[in-house]
């Protein structure tokens, strides 16, 4: 700084402006440093750290790479050369100097330990144990106690006093911060939780019925979520109900490309019969149910005969029954239909009867999660299998209405 001072006189500069000029200087030059240390350090050490890393047998240092542990460790050697400099400025502004490259080099601080605790967990889960004792939760404690001594000694420096000072001043507040700003830490410790366990995240579809919430995220603050409902009403949750209360998240359903169909044709039992031989011939012209009929019509005819099975009456041996033929229909309309994701579980299966009859429930995934498309795959299929259900020689069952009542009357 005196020499780049003393130069600025030798031009017959005025000693106050060459001593701001100077100062002006010494911080460019500073800076250009700094760039250039910076440089060095992502392009060349962080570059040449990466390629030993790629070509390591071990895992531990791969996961600190993708980490980015060594690329936030670059950002310290800016600090520590202005820090080595701040000498060179005037007293006046050398402790200022030192206590921003201290405090930016705590921030730093923490910054790589939470990425290398951060590691320290995907490298303890590349073991068998982490299923059964995971250790996500203890890091997280320590993130807070020491992102919390990180503040406490950041504040020290900057305000140049002692942290044992701030600590006793914390602990003898610690009641009235718990009494005053009760609802905040809950806030802020559900906010970390929410936020390190992904557990929901803005645009999130969730449904939490104990506060009638049914609809999108659209902010999450400290105290409070907001959701959007479907009928365009906001709902105000706490941001700690997550925490303590449970909730759907339809995420999951979202991300995977498909939204499921589960419901139920509910089978009239007193419909169900064998089929008979017009009844077949007439399933053989079905475009979905030809080949299925001539395969099993042929595998329960060899069935039958290698058993030396009496074909008088349908009782003995192997069959065709209405209701099955109808559920290898449903089968195959499902697996032809462009709506439904093939890719996911598919399947037609009867549930235990009832006092409303025998449920077949079809269960699938469309192949499109909106919602006014789900509503018209499922309906477009269901209006098809109610049309199609009296080829089959099938009833639907249903209470009986008035028109029922009126009908009976009639006669």
């Amino acid at each position: 700084m005196n020499y780049i001072h003393n130069q600025l006189l030798k031009f017959d500069m005025n000693t106050t402006l060459a001593g701001y000029l100077s100062i002006i200087i010494m911080i460019l030059l500073i800076m250009i440093i700094c760039i250039v240390a910076n440089f060095i350090t992502k392009k060349v050490v962080i570059r040449i750290i990466s390629k030993v890393v790629k070509k390591t047998k071990f895992r531990w240092d791969d996961m600190l790479l993708e980490r980015k542990v060594f690329h936030k460790l670059s950002h310290i050697v800016p600090a520590i050369i202005i820090y080595a400099f701040a000498p060179a400025f005037p007293e006046s502004f050398q402790q200022l100097i030192e206590k921003i490259a201290i405090a930016y080099l705590i921030i730093m601080g923490l910054v790589i330990i939470s990425s290398a605790l951060n590691a320290m967990n995907d490298i303890y889960q590349t073991y068998e144990v982490s299923r059964t004792k995971p250790i996500k939760g203890y890091i997280q404690v320590v993130k807070i106690i020491i992102i919390t001594l990180g503040i406490i000694l950041l504040i020290a420096t900057l305000i140049g006093e002692s942290p044992l000072i701030l600590l006793s001043g914390i602990g003898a507040l610690s009641a009235v911060f718990m009494l005053v700003f009760r609802d905040s830490l809950l806030g802020l410790v559900a906010g970390i939780q929410l936020s390190t366990n992904d557990m929901v995240q803005v645009g999130d579809w969730i449904e939490m019925p104990k506060y009638g919430a049914d609809g999108d995220i659209i902010d999450i603050s400290l105290n409070t979520v907001k959701v959007q409902n479907f009928d365009k009403t906001i709902t105000m949750i706490p941001s700690y109900a997550l925490i303590s209360d449970s909730f759907i998240n339809w995420r999951g359903m979202q991300n995977s490309g498909g939204r499921r169909i589960k419901r139920s044709l509910f089978i009239d039992k007193n419909s169900i019969t064998f089929c008979t031989e017009e009844m077949i011939n007439n399933f053989k012209n079905i475009h979905y149910l030809s080949d299925y009929v001539i395969h099993r019509e042929r595998e329960i005819a060899e069935y039958n005969t290698r058993n030396k099975i009496n074909q008088s009456n349908p009782v003995n041996g192997r069959a065709l029954t209405n209701i099955g033929v109808f559920r290898a229909y449903i089968s195959n309309y499902i697996q032809h239909h462009p709506g439904i994701n093939q890719e996911m579980t598919l399947m037609v299966r009867q549930l235990a009867p009832t006092e409303n009859g025998l449920p077949l429930e079809i269960y699938a995934f469309t192949n499109d999660i909106q919602w006014a498309v789900y509503e018209t795959v499922q309906a477009d299929i269901f209006d098809h299998l109610f049309a199609v259900a009296p080829e089959f020689g099938i009833h639907l069952f249903q209470n009986p209405t008035g028109n029922d009542f009126k009908k009976l009357a009639d006669k």
